[in-house]
């Protein structure tokens, strides 16, 4: 939003509280457009990101596209005609919405892509995001650390690889940083694929869909280990894994003498942490969604006043068009040592929620 037209706005508003001093000033009005409520993640994202702007002040439109590119779209463009003064988009598909994002800037609408880059813009104004890159690398360094543990005198240590939805720019950074990891030991033989499959056009998981993923690992299965033991699955999501684990226990991983393999994750939902107190889920990643809605909050405050938000990140993210100045959060990997610490100590969860 242009300085003029911010401070007209902030006038009016001024006014207005003036008019009405038993209401609470409105500092502005956000639209949230989140991908989808199937995943608990994103419905502890909406909602931290609603409580927080209300109690600092502003009016939140918060819209969920059920993983629907053009319903997503809809919802953005309605948030664009009811004057939003910042757009907080976490997309389904980062490479769609250029024309709305043109319409925004149109309109002097600040954009700040939220957790997933939006690509192939220049209208993106700012990013807000947790270290995705060290997502991928502490998955990897708790797969490696699991294998240790569990398989130490059965190298090389069998592992499968999946990836992300492909149309979601994070998935490259979590596999990026976790073969930075796990490509060296690869290389010198202590981990091997038995399927062949590697990359991101071979293992990515379209829309992280867990019953995708639980197919593959059918799949993987029966055509490579008939006569080998998995030891290891690379997962980049606690949605994947369930199904990844479903698969495995489906053939008797988890039971008898069988034991279960690595399988690492991302989120720290519910099902997964109680995976992990059963011994069938190793790791997860846990992202503290209350943090990055509240640096959410400080951009657009800082936005909406005029100024400049935080940032600590000028180099990474770029969306194919511009350098997206971006704010990075640090990632907790999490696993049964150290949830009660991590997720308890926090207060995300109760303790009646888990056990």
């Amino acid at each position: 939003m242009k300085t003029s037209v911010r401070i007209l706005a902030t006038t009016a508003l001024v006014a207005a509280s003036l008019a009405a001093p038993a209401v609470a000033q409105d500092k502005g009005y956000i639209g949230i457009a989140m991908p989808t409520k199937s995943s608990a993640r994103w419905i502890s994202d909406g909602e931290s990101m609603v409580r927080q702007f209300e109690e600092a002040g502003y009016t939140a439109d918060l819209q969920y596209a059920e993983d629907d590119i053009p319903n997503q779209l809809a919802q953005i463009e309605n948030m664009i005609t009811k004057g939003v003064d910042v757009l907080v988009i976490a997309a389904i598909d980062g490479t769609t919405l250029s024309n709305a994002l043109a319409n925004a800037a149109a309109m002097d609408i600040d954009v700040i892509a939220y957790d997933r880059l939006i690509r192939d813009s220049e209208n993106v104004d700012y990013y807000a995001t947790f270290d995705n890159f060290q997502v991928g690398v502490q998955q990897a360094n708790t797969l490696v650390e699991g294998l240790e543990e569990r398989f130490p005198d059965q190298k090389p240590w069998n592992v499968e690889l999946f990836g992300g939805s492909p149309d979601d720019n994070n998935a490259y950074f979590f596999y990026d940083g976790a073969m930075s990891v796990l490509q060296p030991l690869i290389d010198a033989g202590d981990i091997v694929i038995p399927s062949g499959q590697m990359g991101m056009d071979t293992v990515g998981t379209l829309r992280w869909d867990g019953s995708v993923a639980q197919a593959r690992m059918d799949n993987l299965l029966s055509a490579n280990y008939t006569d080998k033991t998995v030891h290891g699955v690379l997962s980049p999501y606690d949605g994947l894994s369930i199904g990844i684990i479903s698969s495995l226990s489906g053939v008797g991983y988890g039971s008898g003498d069988m034991e279960m393999p690595i399988v690492t994750g991302q989120d720290a939902e519910i099902p997964s942490i109680k995976a992990i107190l059963r011994g069938d889920q190793y790791s997860t990643i846990f992202k503290d969604t209350r943090e990055l809605a509240g640096v959410t909050v400080g951009m657009v405050d800082a936005i909406v006043e005029g100024g400049e938000p935080p940032i600590n990140d000028t180099s990474t993210y770029d969306n194919g068009v511009k350098v997206v100045p971006s704010y990075l959060l640090e990632p907790v990997p999490v696993t049964a040592e150290n949830w009660e610490d991590v997720l308890l100590g926090s207060n995300y969860y109760t303790r009646d929620q888990i056990e």
